[in-house]
């Protein structure tokens, strides 16, 4: 084989190992997302509100008793 011959595979071996690095997760998440967007929909529960206590009077409070 000649040197140009060896080298054009060479080039070509590191664009298909550049290629399926930079594609092989594209395909791993696009393929994800498809699954995700078949699923059926569902609802999140929703979580009971808390709510603060407002005394009535803010302008007094509790003395502590020394």
């Amino acid at each position: 084989m000649s040197s140009s011959n060896n080298s054009g595979k060479r080039v070509w071996t590191v664009v298909c190992a550049v290629a399926a690095v930079v594609l092989g997760p594209a395909a791993v998440t696009a393929s994800a997302l498809d699954q995700a967007n078949k699923a059926p929909m569902h609802h999140a529960a929703r979580a009971e509100q808390t709510q603060a206590y407002i005394p009535a009077d803010p302008g007094s409070r509790r003395r502590a008793v020394a």
